[in-house]
């Protein structure tokens, strides 16, 4: 009844060693699912937000266009085209300043996600480890049970210190 007991506790052991594994393994990697889903979000929301930024740039200049207008400045020479050049390029540098941080958040919601795929790994690997442990334990408490370690005596007793057996080898 013992070596029973022993095995089927073992058996249960180990099966629940694999599902633990394979549970924490799902788990990251739907974590890891939700970050690259989390970095096509911020991606598409740059992409949103230089849109808005484009549109406000859009309604300014048109105001500052319509009130230099209405001073009798003329829009296309003098400070009023600097003005209007700077503009340009702080609008571009905007719009670049927008993509790289979202291209950097992204970024690093990918490189989650991957840690997350390997601690699954890691996790799956050690609930494995730990399936051979309890396989090697049993084992070795079976063998104690037995009688220890297997018998090195034959049937006609030790023949180590029989000069006669021994003169024949």
């Amino acid at each position: 009844m013992g070596n029973a007991f022993v095995i089927g506790t073992s058996i249960m052991q180990y099966q629940q060693q694999g599902a633990i594994g394979k549970y924490n393994q799902a788990a990251n990697n739907r974590a890891a699912t939700v970050l690259e889903g989390q970095a096509a979000q911020i991606e598409q929301k740059a992409e949103f937000d230089v849109a808005q930024f484009n549109k406000t740039y859009q309604k300014v200049k048109g105001e500052t266009t319509v009130a230099l207008a209405k001073s009798g400045v003329q829009v296309s020479t003098g400070s009023a085209y600097n003005i209007a050049l700077s503009n340009a390029l702080e609008k571009r540098l905007q719009e670049n300043l927008i993509r790289y941080n979202s291209q950097v958040a992204a970024a690093n919601k990918r490189e989650e996600a991957s840690f997350a795929r390997i601690k699954g790994n890691i996790a799956r690997q050690e609930s494995r480890l730990a399936q051979i442990g309890t396989i090697a334990s049993a084992g070795t408490t079976l063998l104690k049970m037995g009688g220890g370690s297997p018998n090195t005596t034959g049937q006609f007793g030790s023949t180590a210190n029989n000069t006669t057996f021994s003169n024949y080898s």
